[in-house]
């Protein structure tokens, strides 16, 4: 399984960005998948993770109501909207895939990961 994730970049806050992830394999919608980021001279956290099927979504507290998750499995993709972002947004962005069966928000079950995209929120 490969992902690469996109649509990083530096925005003011208070303003959005949306990052994709494609990925290749032909059972993706069987994977459950997650977004994690690293923020500077920090470790690596968990954003936002979706089920196979859609359904449940988790999101960390920090970016509840501002990010969204979702997926697209006729295209191999999963993306994560990010509205009314701030300063402590500011980290490398990664999509990840568990290919399960439990369905999990802890980094260490994720089986498969993208190379990051950058995303840096200026105050």
């Amino acid at each position: 399984v490969q992902l690469q994730a996109s649509g990083g970049g530096m925005v003011q806050a208070g303003g959005s960005l949306r990052l994709s992830c494609a990925a290749s394999g032909h059972t993706f919608s069987t994977y459950h998948m997650g977004w994690f980021r690293r923020p500077p001279g920090k470790e690596r956290q968990f954003v936002a993770a979706i089920k196979s099927g859609g359904a449940p979504t988790y999101y960390d507290d920090s970016v509840k109501g501002r990010f969204t998750i979702s997926r697209d499995d006729a295209k191999k993709m999963v993306f994560l909207q990010m509205n009314n972002l701030n300063a402590e947004d500011t980290a490398v962005y990664y999509c990840a895939a568990d290919l399960g069966p439990q369905f999990a928000v802890v980094e260490i079950m994720y089986d498969f990961w993208g190379q990051g995209t950058q995303v840096t929120v200026s105050s």
